[in-house]
């Protein structure tokens, strides 16, 4: 049986300490041009004793810039400044993955190159949810999302070769592979949302293989780039986050992913099991809805690789029954990893936790808040 604290191969390739795993979280400390910079270095060197840290999301291209201070992968600089992490990363024993995504509808004209429309599966509008703007006095804040224009088949088309010049940055800059961010209703889980797509080309529709066909060719290029062992997949099945419209078909999508990627021999699929609140990145109340275990068994089924589940762990007991499921192999924790550098170590040998204050999650305020945190000590 698995143990939360064993290592343990992924992808047959790349070699985790343990089977913890640092979740994505936007936490806003770029510098100017969304550059990667030596605190956000030191940020994930410090917290390296997870089995493998999985960076904040980050932009592909300009056009998916949907929330202020995010980093991109786009840019020289950029790829230089993530550089800084990966070699801290690395020196101090851990493995880090990249998380790449476009944010689709999920943005805001004032964030866009040359104040356009964001791009969306559809022209349909993400009602009542927010987005993380920065003002011209610099003054950040949530406004509501813009109104999107429908991408046309090319401007699809061209994207996944956006995504395969990402990859190979994300190869230079040093990074053990890559998770792509399908969930969360950002653009890749808009295609894949059967009330949401509509589209009548060959990336939507009914059709399960056509609404993940844009997921399916962007894995497709991260493999030619990185190697099957070092790619990952996030989804959000049944998430409602961003304004996403319940899918009828979800559960025919999952498994239809789960089969496709598993042909692919991806390494791992990272579901998010928790409905978070829609209209803002505050997750403090959130209704938990976990996939239940016949279903997950299928998904089990239909894809040989690793499973990480993500739904609000914060302790070693409930994370090793998730564990004892045999349903799932590697445990992600989050907010728990912002005041817990060490948190590996204190799940480990029951040392106390500390908490977090919520108004320096997404301020850049330096150090405060974000790499201040000591590590636990008796005395």
């Amino acid at each position: 049986m698995a143990d939360l604290f064993e290592s343990h191969q992924l992808g047959g390739t790349v070699a985790l300490k343990n089977r913890i795993v640092m979740a994505p979280m936007t936490r806003t400390r770029t510098s100017e041009g969304d550059v990667p910079n030596a605190l956000m270095a030191k940020y994930y060197g410090q917290r390296a004793g997870a089995g493998l840290i999985l960076t904040e999301v980050t932009n592909v291209a300009p056009s998916s810039k949907g929330y202020a201070l995010m980093p991109g992968i786009y840019t020289e600089a950029q790829q230089k400044g993530w550089r800084l992490a990966t070699d801290e990363v690395h020196r101090v024993g851990g493995k880090i993955f990249l998380q790449l995504f476009h944010v689709g509808r999920m943005a805001h004209p004032s964030l866009m190159p040359n104040g356009e429309a964001p791009w969306g599966v559809t022209a349909q509008r993400a009602e009542d949810a927010d987005v993380f703007v920065q003002d011209a006095h610099g003054k950040l804040g949530f406004v509501r999302a813009g109104a999107p224009r429908r991408l046309e088949t090319e401007e699809v088309s061209a994207l996944v070769g956006t995504f395969s010049e990402a990859f190979a940055h994300a190869r230079r800059a040093g990074f053990d592979g890559v998770e792509i961010h399908a969930a969360n209703g950002y653009l890749i889980d808009q295609f894949m949302n059967s009330a949401l797509n509509t589209r009548d080309d060959r990336y939507g529709g009914s059709n399960a293989e056509d609404r993940t066909r844009f997921l399916m060719e962007v894995v497709d290029e991260a493999v030619r780039q990185l190697g099957p062992g070092r790619v990952g997949v996030r989804l959000s099945p049944f998430g409602k986050f961003n304004a996403m419209p319940a899918d009828p078909r979800v559960e025919e999508t999952l498994l239809h992913v789960a089969g496709q990627l598993g042909r692919r021999g991806v390494a791992y699929m990272h579901l998010v099991y928790q409905l978070m609140p829609e209209g803002n990145m505050d997750t403090s109340e959130f209704e938990e809805r976990h996939i239940d275990h016949a279903l997950l068994a299928k998904v089990r089924a239909a894809f040989p690789g690793a499973i990480v589940w993500c739904g609000g762990f914060a302790n070693p007991e409930s994370a090793q029954a998730a564990l004892d499921t045999g349903l799932v192999d590697l445990i992600a924790f989050g907010r728990p990893y912002i005041a817990n550098p060490d948190l590996a170590e204190r799940l480990k040998h029951g040392w106390p936790l500390a908490e977090a204050d919520p108004s320096t999650f997404y301020t850049p305020r330096g150090e405060a808040g974000y790499t201040d945190f000591p590590v636990y000590s008796a005395d």
